[in-house]
């Protein structure tokens, strides 16, 4: 009886917008959690390699830090709506 009030509860149209958000979160931090594990230089998973010690390889390190997402940002302005801030913070932009 209890688990069916809470269903209804819970599982309502108003609700999804919720529920998408909180599963994108979520797979965003699981995806950084996996290309953590997998390419990150200074994690170590299995035993041969934490024998190791310690590895210069500063070139996997570069390559781990310059993905292609910052890659494409690093030019772009830092802006979301730029002419819109200009607008509002620059006074020859509006005389003209």
């Amino acid at each position: 009886m209890s688990g069916s009030s809470t269903l209804n509860r819970w599982v309502r149209p108003e609700v999804y917008s919720l529920f998408a958000a909180v599963g994108t979160v979520v797979g965003i931090c699981c995806m950084q959690l996996i290309r953590n594990i997998t390419t990150n230089p200074e994690v170590t998973v299995t035993k041969e390699n934490r024998t190791a010690g310690i590895l210069d390889n500063f070139k996997e390190g570069e390559k781990y830090a310059e993905h292609c997402l910052r890659k494409y940002v690093r030019n772009k302005s830092p802006q979301v709506m730029p002419s819109i801030n200009k607008l509002f913070s620059d006074p020859k932009w509006k005389d003209s």
